[in-house]
């Protein structure tokens, strides 16, 4: 995938500055201090991956995962505001995914516990970067533009199909999907004020992971948990 092609298509479908968007990640390349991108490859390279997006069938999946001890096999990924219902289930996600749109207080917890936290920089949330990232620690910097420094672009718009993306950058072995529900209503864990902008997101979202899908060798299906 040339993705810097399909994100000059997403970026003129949704009318995305790449200015800001590159001034963003200059500005999260300034912020990170102590990188962990090696860690992320030994947590994911040849490693079995469930990715969790904070659809509506996201609680299903987290109480599934949980009584089936799932996590004792496959290592987790969790998209943004996903996290929150990780914790209220008591059980820490490997990787959070976010561009710092969740639940704050959440976010901070799990990173502070010990989850891998993958930030994403857009011309959006400059103002979180400036305030949540200087709070955490072992940060990996992402973004949707060309990298800088300490901010890699791995591919992937959201933080759903981002986590995805980031499977396959480290040559997961398998990776599952959850909580991913493209065609459905915004789920309680989506923060989204915007509806109808948030549906335009999950379509690109579905359509990146799909292409994605059929360009890896890496298996990547839905979860079955039923």
């Amino acid at each position: 995938m040339d993705w810097f092609k399909k994100y000059d298509e997403i970026a003129a479908e949704l009318d995305l500055s790449r200015a800001s968007d590159r001034a963003a990640t200059i500005l999260l390349d300034n912020l990170i201090e102590d990188s962990s991108v090696e860690r992320l490859s030994v947590l994911l390279e040849d490693k079995r991956v469930i990715v969790f997006g904070a659809g509506p069938s996201l609680g299903d999946a987290v109480s599934y995962v949980k009584e089936k001890s799932l996590h004792d096999r496959y290592v987790f990924v969790v998209a943004d505001g996903a996290v929150s219902a990780f914790l209220e289930a008591e059980v820490l996600p490997d990787v959070l995914v976010t561009d710092l749109d969740g639940r704050l207080r959440d976010i901070l917890e799990a990173n502070l516990r010990g989850s891998l936290t993958v930030v994403h920089a857009h011309g959006d949330n400059i103002a979180l970067l400036e305030n949540v990232v200087p709070r955490l620690s072992g940060v990996v910097g992402s973004t949707q533009v060309k990298p800088v420094g300490r901010v890699h672009n791995f591919g992937g718009f959201t933080d759903g199909d981002r986590c995805v993306f980031l499977a396959v950058y480290f040559k997961a072995r398998e990776i599952l999907l959850a909580g991913m529900d493209f065609d459905s209503d915004v789920g309680k864990y989506s923060r989204s004020s915007d509806s109808e902008r948030k549906r335009k997101k999950l379509l690109i979202a579905k359509n990146l992971i799909e292409e994605l899908t059929e360009e890896t060798d890496i298996p990547i299906k839905a979860l079955d948990i039923t």
